[in-house]
């Protein structure tokens, strides 16, 4: 894979990169296990009448006992981040209701995400061209693959390195791979914030924001 770039201004500002087919292949292949599992989720929610009557979609009031599932969902709070809720029935029913309401928008988001990846994503390898809004979708994405492969090898901060006899040690190598993809993309996507305007004087930005010489 080369390095993200960006080209363009305005509304045909671009993310581009060039991607080998082996490449594309995994990312389709990742993609598609994150979907599945997702749809999967999402299609085994419970159904009541009263979402049937009001058209509000509720999901799952439990987190997924699957653990690459718990990673991509996990609870919304956490016991170290308010102590006094940590009595159990408090903090299962204060998870399990906002688990019901949201759930199912995280899971149309973390999807829709992943249909942008497999819809420009060039099957055969080869060029890829992102507008910002599609950048932000891979973002979410790739994210989502590291989070899967987080939870399978266990990592939960920097992770060490496995002797390469490990069993999975390749998975380790694509996700260490797939870091620095979504490392050099939010590059991309942020120099566009940093860029000096051709004439400091006109527009937004004026002679006193950036001084007398520039930056």
């Amino acid at each position: 894979m080369r390095t993200w770039r960006r080209t363009g201004v305005g509304e045909d500002v671009r993310i581009c990169s060039n991607l080998e087919t082996y490449e594309c292949q995994l990312l389709a292949s990742m993609v598609e296990s994150i979907t599945e599992l997702l749809t999967e989720r999402a299609e085994s929610a419970p159904r009541d009448e009263l979402s049937a009557l009001t058209g509000i979609v509720t999901g799952h009031t439990r987190a997924p006992d699957d653990v690459t599932l718990g990673r991509l969902l996990p609870d919304f709070h956490r016991p170290d981040q308010e102590p006094e809720l940590v009595a159990g029935p408090i903090a299962g029913d204060l998870n399990g209701g906002l688990r019901s309401v949201n759930e199912p928008h995280i899971i149309d988001a973390k999807l829709a995400a992943a249909r942008v990846v497999l819809e420009t994503l060039p099957s055969g390898g080869g060029d890829v061209s992102l507008t910002e809004v599609q950048a932000d979708g891979w973002l979410t994405a790739l994210t989502d693959i590291r989070l899967a492969l987080g939870a399978m090898l266990g990592i939960t901060d920097e992770p060490s390195k496995l002797p390469p006899d490990h069993p999975h040690a390749a998975h380790q190598d694509v996700y260490d791979w797939l870091s620095v993809v979504q490392g050099l993309l939010v590059e991309a996507l942020m120099a566009g914030q940093w860029t000096q305007p051709e004439d400091p004087s006109q527009g937004d930005w004026g002679q006193d924001d950036w001084g007398q010489g520039g930056w």
